[in-house]
């Protein structure tokens, strides 16, 4: 569920493959700029921190 700071991101950046496995990827806004982008994987009971930055990733935009 997304809420004001975390939220799953959309178009080309919604999902990431990992160990051969599509996983949703979310978003947790920690600052005005800062951010944690993270896949998790229920199934393995495992979250993936794939960026965390104090910038907004400007490739984004």
């Amino acid at each position: 569920m997304a809420t004001g700071w975390r939220h799953r991101l959309r178009g080309d950046f919604a999902t990431r493959e990992i160990g051969g496995e599509e996983l949703e990827q979310w978003q947790y806004e920690v600052t005005a700029g800062g951010r944690i982008w993270y896949c998790p994987a229920p199934a393995k009971r495992i979250v993936w921190v794939v960026l965390a930055g104090v910038g907004h990733p400007k490739w984004t935009e």
